[in-house]
């Protein structure tokens, strides 16, 4: 289907951040309305209205080395299957084909099976966790990190830079940065549940007492996007109380882009890679 077939495709601004919160509200999203000023300012949002009412989104965001996520793939119920998705998707693909940028998305596996024939190559996998009510044992409390120390090491694992977005996550009342044995991570306030990630760790049993000491200072309910490939984390967060929602395919779209020196044991979140 063409661009201009059908409904408006619009770029969204600044000022359609509270719109976007009520398209992921409906969704159960955990996104914030400072998660779509994010989008707004820093990305491109493609949006479709019905009148005045904004009923589908998708977004941009580009990082530096070429790289982009494409993210917020929104549609309200009333308006869903009749092709909206896949002509935001399109035109994201599009600006970043102009930019020269390599697309990435965490899809669910029914998005998968539509980014598959689009030209999307799966990568690594992630599984959303959340965490109600915790067995962690008593564990003492992780020290203060610094946003520089965050950033390069979050650098060192995803071989691009951003520092604007760990920056604006931790700007945020309620977020904090903190570090122990080799482990430091991020967290910060969503629209229902604290989110952990990204979240660098030496090791899976450093990566598991900090994420238990997180949950001891915040209480819960706790989210946190795993990286499938570390078994023993994940196994350990299930046996201390965490519960798999769902599952989460990394796809790109271009050419491979620089790989990073290490791997995360979590994530910002599907909607920022």
């Amino acid at each position: 289907m063409d661009a201009t077939d059908g409904p408006r495709i619009l770029q969204l601004g600044v000022e359609d951040a509270a719109a976007g919160l009520a398209l992921s509200t409906e969704a159960r999203w955990n996104q914030t309305e400072d998660d779509w000023r994010i989008f707004l300012h820093d990305g491109v949002v493609f949006g479709i209205r019905d009148g005045a009412r904004l009923v589908a989104t998708a977004a941009l965001l580009p990082y530096s080395g070429n790289n982009a996520w494409i993210s917020m793939v929104l549609v309200t119920a009333s308006h869903r299957r009749r092709g909206l998705a896949t002509r935001l998707v399109d035109m994201c693909m599009e600006a970043a084909r102009k930019r020269g940028l390599t697309s990435w998305l965490d899809a669910t596996p029914d998005g998968a099976a539509v980014y598959g024939p689009l030209g999307f190559t799966p990568t690594l996998q992630l599984r959303r966790l959340r965490l109600v009510t915790s067995a962690q044992a008593s564990l003492p409390a992780p020290s203060a990190a610094t946003l520089e120390a965050l950033c390069a090491r979050d650098r060192r694992a995803t071989g691009f830079d951003r520092t604007a977005l760990l920056e604006a996550f931790a700007g945020r009342p309620g977020s904090r940065i903190v570090s122990a044995n080799g482990a430091i991570a991020l967290a910060r306030e969503g629209r229902t549940a604290h989110h952990i990630g990204p979240l660098f760790a030496d090791n899976a049993a450093a990566a598991l007492s900090l994420v238990g000491a997180i949950a001891q200072s915040l209480g819960s309910p706790l989210l946190l996007d795993a990286i499938a490939s570390h078994a023993a984390f994940l196994d350990g967060l299930t046996a201390s109380g965490w519960t798999i929602e769902r599952p989460f395919q990394r796809m790109r779209f271009g050419p491979a882009t620089a790989a990073g020196a290490e791997m995360p044991f979590a994530v910002a979140g599907p909607e920022f890679g």
